[in-house]
């Protein structure tokens, strides 16, 4: 199982923004990336920066940790591509069609996969895959 640390990810992130840049060749996965990192221009410079692999985001700060808001998204990207867990793909589309805004849905299915790693996390227990399917379809409403 592929399991990388934390500035792993964030160099990931970093080097597929760059490589976009720079017109290079990318994998699948990074070319995912940089279609993920293009809705965020709030994030560019960060990513532009190969220091901010070691800068610190403080819930606490008011802060969202944009490398974390990235994997999110590129999780997410990932289970639509596979439908997993199954139905997620049928209600990210009502998502679609009720917020006419891609982005928008794809935040809504991130609320609801925090709230099922939050509650996988306090329940000490396997993510709930039929309830993520569930709070996805409930913010298509």
């Amino acid at each position: 199982m592929f399991n990388p640390t934390r500035d792993e990810v964030r160099k990931f992130f970093i080097e597929s923004w760059r490589k976009y840049r720079a017109q290079e060749v990318q994998t699948p996965l990074e070319h995912m990336a940089t279609d993920l990192i293009q809705l965020h221009p709030e994030y560019h410079a960060l990513l532009d920066d190969p220091d901010s692999v070691a800068r610190e985001f403080s819930p606490d700060d008011g802060q969202i940790n944009p490398f974390l808001h990235l994997s999110l998204h590129l999780a997410i990207a990932e289970q639509l591509s596979i439908d997993q867990p199954p139905g997620l793909r049928a209600a990210f589309e009502a998502c679609l069609r009720q917020r006419d805004d891609q982005h928008q849905a794809l935040h809504d299915v991130l609320e609801c996969l925090g709230e099922t790693m939050f509650n996988a996390q306090r329940n000490n227990a396997q993510p709930d895959g039929q309830a993520y399917v569930s709070c996805v379809l409930r913010r298509a409403r």
